[in-house]
C-alpha cells in the first residue's frame, strides 16, 4: 500500500512548504534531494539530544563574531556622528564624505576589535567553568562574565579590573535574565 506522503516509500520524507496551502500544485519529486529531512535520528545518544547547548568551539565562534560585528555596528555609528560633526564651514562633499568614512571606519574597527576580544574571553570561560563544574547553570554565566571583565581590564589596575568585573557579572546576568523571559514569554 503507497503512502499518502511523498518521498516515504523510498526511505526518507520531504520538507513540503505549502502543505498548507490547500490545492497546490508542489511536486516533491521534482526537487529531489533539495526539501528531503532525515530520516535518522540527528543526535546517536538521547542524553545529547537533552543538552540544549552548543559546544565550546561554537560558543567561541558565535561569541567572538556576534561580539566584533555588535561592535562594529555601534562604534560605525559613533564614527559616523562624530564625521558628521566634524563637517566644517568651507568643506566640500568629498571632504565631508572623506569624514564620515575614516571616522566610523576607526571607531568601528576599534570597538569591533574590543567587543570581538570580550566576547573571545567570556566564550573561553564560560566553557572552562561547565567543563570544570559539569553543571550547565546561571551561574556559569555570571562568573564567566566576572572574570571576562577582570581580565579585559587587568592592565589598567585592580581596582579598574574589580569595577569591570563587576559590570561583567551584571551584564551577564541580565542576558541570562534577559533570555530567560525571552523563553518564557515568547515561545518559538
Amino acid at each position: 500500500m503507497a503512502s499518502n506522503n511523498p518521498g516515504e516509500d523510498d526511505g526518507g520524507r520531504f520538507y513540503n512548504p505549502y502543505a498548507a496551502y490547500q490545492g497546490s500544485a508542489f511536486d516533491p519529486k521534482s526537487v529531489n534531494k533539495l526539501y528531503r529531512l532525515p530520516s535518522s535520528p540527528e543526535f546517536l545518544f538521547p542524553e545529547e539530544a537533552a543538552v540544549q547547548r552548543r559546544n565550546w568551539s561554537e560558543n567561541l565562534t558565535y561569541y567572538t563574531g556576534s561580539g566584533y560585528l555588535s561592535g562594529a555596528a555601534i562604534g560605525g555609528t559613533l564614527g559616523l556622528v562624530d564625521g558628521l560633526r566634524a563637517a566644517e564651514e568651507g568643506d566640500t562633499l568629498k571632504l565631508r564624505i572623506n569624514r564620515v568614512l575614516n571616522g566610523s571606519g576607526h571607531r568601528g574597527r576599534s570597538y569591533g576589535n574590543k567587543l570581538g576580544v570580550v566576547g573571545l574571553l567570556y566564550a573561553g570561560m564560560e566553557s572552562a567553568i561547565v567543563h570544570y563544574r559539569g553543571t550547565d547553570d546561571i551561574l556559569n554565566s555570571i562568573a564567566a562574565g566576572l572574570g571576562t571583565g577582570a581580565l579585559f581590564r587587568i592592565a589598567a589596575g585592580p581596582r579598574a579590573a574589580a569595577f569591570a568585573g563587576a559590570i561583567g557579572g551584571a551584564a551577564a546576568a541580565a542576558g541570562v535574565a534577559g533570555k530567560n523571559a525571552m523563553k518564557r514569554y515568547m515561545p518559538i
